[in-house]
């Protein structure tokens, strides 16, 4: 017999995934949360949870047979651990693959496509050839320095973290690091955002989206960022005063910045108001902003690898389940 498994569409799970999925579980298919039916999730007894919806204390309750909550992501915020946790119901997600996750390198690669890309004016330059002009030259002008004579400084050295920083040697950089809970004697340790601020001339920003982190960077750290320096965020929107970015990228403060991610992207109608967006329309005119769709971990292998990961990881779960 097998258990049975609520699959939303809206996940959009690799076929291979699918085909791994229906071998091993009993699949119910729904659009996506929004579409929940009281007679559907009582029957269900293992959850795929996309990041963008909430696994509250209400939901839980209406799955009356759940047996494993499982979401594709490095943390669960969207899933409250603690009440499902207090009804006996496993939570399956993927940050406490350390090794597995060392394997998944897209988001620190796409950060280093920012980085060249916003200090060496790619975009700009790429547009000026569309526009049948051939002047190199004047892009070199606007870039001071090569990476190699460059520092960076990276805020969060976790896993991702980590790796950038790893890539910045490989370029010769000289690598700061601002992250209170780790030591690292490979890099130079900041004990403040501000002394950060000031010794580098590339920020990467790779920290957790908390109470603790909103708006971690501020007017008061763009004041002590150096005027021909970069910020590239491919963590989250809600790290940065989007605000205050603004006024640093109009007053020059800063050189420039690279986002991959931006505030509000997982609250409801926050495409809809993308037309709104200040940065974005600062972006359409300005050539030191560059802003891509939150892809940093959107390759096909990256995909497949996680997907495939976490089913592996439900079905062990299972399996232990039915061996007690």
């Amino acid at each position: 017999m097998k258990y049975k498994l609520l699959y939303y569409e809206n996940l959009n799970f690799l076929p291979e995934t699918l085909n791994m999925m229906e071998e091993h579980f009993d699949i119910v298919r729904l659009q996506n949360p929004s579409f929940d039916q009281n007679e559907i999730l009582s029957e269900i007894e293992i959850l795929l949870a996309p990041r963008n919806f909430k696994v509250n204390s209400e939901k839980i309750d209406l799955c009356s047979n759940l047996k494993v909550i499982a979401s594709p992501t490095i943390i669960a915020l969207h899933v409250d651990c603690e009440y499902a946790k207090q009804k006996n119901i496993e939570v399956i997600f993927l940050g406490l693959e350390k090794s597995f996750l060392d394997t998944i390198t897209a988001t620190a690669e796409l950060t280093w496509g920012l980085v060249i890309a916003i200090s060496r004016h790619i975009p700009a330059a790429h547009q000026s050839v569309m526009n049948y002009e051939w002047n190199g030259k004047k892009f070199g002008e606007f870039t001071p320095k090569m990476l190699s004579n460059m520092t960076i400084g990276i805020i969060g050295l976790g896993r991702l973290g980590s790796m950038v920083a790893s890539y910045a040697k490989a370029f010769g950089m000289k690598v700061y690091y601002f992250s209170p809970n780790t030591q690292n004697t490979n890099y130079h340790k900041c004990d403040t955002l501000k002394e950060l601020a000031g010794v580098s001339d590339i920020i990467s920003i790779h920290a957790e989206h908390n109470e603790r982190t909103e708006k971690l960077i501020d007017a008061k750290f763009f004041n002590e960022m150096k005027k021909n320096s970069y910020i590239i965020n491919t963590s989250r929107g809600e790290l940065i005063d989007e605000d205050a970015l603004l006024d640093a990228l109009i007053n020059n403060k800063i050189a420039g910045a690279a986002l991959d991610v931006l505030s509000g992207e997982f609250e409801k109608n926050f495409k809809q108001n993308l037309k709104q967006s200040q940065l974005i329309q600062y972006a359409n005119n300005n050539d030191n902003l560059i802003i891509t769709p939150h892809y940093a971990g959107a390759t096909y292998s990256a995909w497949e690898k996680t997907q495939m990961q976490l089913i592996k990881l439900v079905i062990k779960k299972i399996k232990e389940l039915k061996l007690k």
